[in-house]
């Protein structure tokens, strides 16, 4: 009977722990390298054990290490020549629901969102988008997106689609490419103000909003901090927004219709109640009435993307 050869056995059964060894490492890190952790996915048994002293025919047992999972990135947002990338920062201490009304000629896949207090979330706008941005608070919606917001609410809906937000409400207006290449934006609080909001650019020309919210005149507070009795808007006990003169009183006065449409005849201070002043005060970059065009229409020309940031100056 022929009788194995415990050396030829040992040598073959070398060969093919080798071989195993390779194939583990080419499948799990690539082309073996020189280095002994490339070239060694058998375990080693520590010296006087049990698997050291056992015979060359015994089972063998393999340690295959697990690849390390590759970090995933980000993807970037897909964007065409003349789009741009609006980003909306939640600097309050509430949750809000941004919301846009979409521009007919320039559709936006979604038009609401839900942002937790320093949250935020990037848009991409087409070109010669010309719409309005605005927060809404107190909002609450079921599983197929119908509720009611407190404030901005846009007819009980999450995406608001085409729909404007119910005023009072604080707005970011846009119109990109507007004439010659160049972008007009501004915050406007002229229907009145539901929460504290400043818009800075990107690329293009240099911004003249400070990163925080202020300019020479002031920096970005609360209209509903100081705003008068008659012109509060309330819910459960709290001041959740402030109207203008104009939506309060719907006078040609306060309007500035009618026979007070001329500039010279549409003075605030002449008012039963100057809201301008009021808003002016808490917000001196943005529109405070109909005719304050001079502090607040900002422009960019160049590839400019904005930050729309919902909260006051820190």
């Amino acid at each position: 009977m022929h009788r194995k050869n415990p050396r030829r056995a040992a040598a073959l059964l070398a060969a093919a722990v080798c071989a195993l060894g390779l194939a583990a490492a080419l499948l799990l890190d690539g082309p073996v390298r020189g280095d002994r952790a490339a070239s060694k996915p058998i375990a080693e048994a520590p010296s006087g054990s049990a698997s050291a002293s056992a015979p060359a025919d015994a089972p063998l047992t393999l340690s295959v290490r697990s690849a390390p999972p590759r970090p995933r990135k980000t993807p970037k947002p897909d964007r065409r020549a003349g789009e741009r990338l609006l980003t909306l920062v939640n600097r309050t201490a509430r949750t809000i629901w941004p919301a846009v009304a979409n521009d007919p000629k320039h559709h936006l896949a979604a038009t609401g969102w839900r942002l937790e207090p320093g949250a935020r979330v990037s848009v991409v706008l087409p070109a010669h988008w010309d719409a309005r941005v605005w927060g809404r608070t107190g909002c609450s919606f079921d599983s197929a997106g119908r509720g009611h917001c407190v404030t901005g609410d846009c007819g009980g809906r999450f995406q608001c689609g085409s729909r404007w937000g119910a005023l009072p409400a604080t707005l970011g207006e846009f119109n990109l490419d507007a004439w010659q290449d160049m972008d007009f934006y501004d915050v406007s609080l002229v229907d009145g103000s539901n929460l504290p909001m400043y818009i800075n650019h990107t690329g293009g020309t240099p911004d003249k909003i400070s990163s925080t919210g202020c300019v020479s005149a002031g920096c970005t507070k609360d209209a509903n901090d100081t705003c008068p009795r008659t012109l509060r808007v309330t819910h459960d006990g709290a001041v959740v927004a402030c109207r203008s003169a104009c939506v309060a009183l719907n006078t040609d006065q306060t309007c500035c219709r009618g026979q007070w449409a001329p500039r010279s005849r549409c003075r605030p201070s002449e008012w039963p109640i100057d809201s301008a002043a009021l808003f002016k005060h808490a917000e001196p970059a943005a529109y405070s009435y109909v005719n304050d065009d001079a502090t607040s229409v900002f422009t960019c020309k160049g590839s400019c993307d904005y930050r729309i940031t919902f909260g006051r100056s820190p």
